[in-house]
């Protein structure tokens, strides 16, 4: 995976790498693990990683992404939502 400079600025002075680091990340958000089953899904692949330093890659990391990411989301139907309500 090819990392742009800018890109790999934010992963600065961390132990690990960043491919490591945002699977964590994607992992914790994308399917509701807990810290100590992405820590076992890292051990898994031959990767010792503390659920403590999960949990701060989560806090450090999470905020960036949603505001990288945010610009690439599709927008819900709100129209459909409107349907829901009215006939609730």
């Amino acid at each position: 995976m090819a990392y742009t400079r800018q890109r790999l600025l934010i992963f600065k002075w961390h132990h690990f790498e960043p491919h490591l680091i945002l699977s964590a990340v994607r992992w914790y958000l994308r399917f509701r693990l807990s810290y100590r089953d992405v820590e076992e899904f890292l051990t898994e692949r031959g990767e010792a990683v503390d659920h403590s330093t999960v949990r701060k890659w989560v806090q450090r990391f999470a905020p960036e992404l949603k505001q990288r990411l945010r610009p690439h989301v599709k927008p819900t139907n709100l129209s459909c939502e409107r349907a829901k309500l009215a006939y609730a």
